[in-house]
């Protein structure tokens, strides 16, 4: 516990930079422009490719960083393009994905196992368990059955789960071999490491 409560502490200290702030702003940008790029398959199935660029922020910057990121994208993204009525607990599971994310990516070793396993516990606790909550909760039809909603959104998402984690890993591969984390790097404030 006090290893995490350390690294989310020197992820908050990201903040104290301007490069950083503005490094995350520019992920915020492309993040945004990525998002017009979402495929469809079917009525219940996307590949949305801006949370692979909020995955960047999560992975350089960590989870207090990117728990703050991830709120700001939420509202940024609510007001650029609205999909229906706001409601905070999604922008709060955006949030938990980000901690989540954080741990799992900050300071870390990236291997598809690692990627494997942040993807799948974000879809089932974020996704699965509160995204069906927070529909329950916002829907006119209060009364609509609970579990079988929450089947759906099990299926759905451990369908996406393995593509996901691959695109992902690929994208981060990707840059990680063309240098661009490392020129990243070069130029970001340096916290001590946990």
């Amino acid at each position: 516990m006090k290893k995490m409560t350390a690294l989310f502490r020197t992820s908050m200290d990201e903040l104290r930079s301007v490069r950083n702030l503005t490094m995350a702003a520019l992920f915020g940008c492309m993040s945004v422009v990525m998002g017009y790029f979402t495929i469809q398959i079917g009525d219940f199935l996307k590949i949305g490719f801006s949370t692979i660029v909020q995955q960047f922020v999560y992975y350089l910057f960590g989870p207090g960083t990117g728990m703050l990121f991830a709120g700001t994208m939420d509202l940024l993204k609510f007001a650029v393009r609205p999909t229906g009525a706001f409601f905070p607990g999604y922008t709060l599971s955006a949030m938990l994905a980000a901690v989540i994310y954080g741990f799992f990516y900050y300071r870390q070793k990236i291997t598809l196992r690692r990627v494997f396993a942040a993807q799948l516990a974000v879809a089932l606790l974020c996704n699965v368990c509160l995204g069906t909550l927070w529909w329950h909760m916002t829907t006119t039809q209060a009364e609509a059955a609970f579990l079988p909603v929450l089947a759906v959104r099990l299926g759905k998402n451990l369908a996406q789960w393995p593509l996901n984690s691959l695109l992902f890993f690929g994208a981060w591969e990707f840059m990680e071999r063309a240098g661009v984390f490392r020129e990243i790097r070069k130029h970001m404030y340096h916290t001590k490491r946990v």
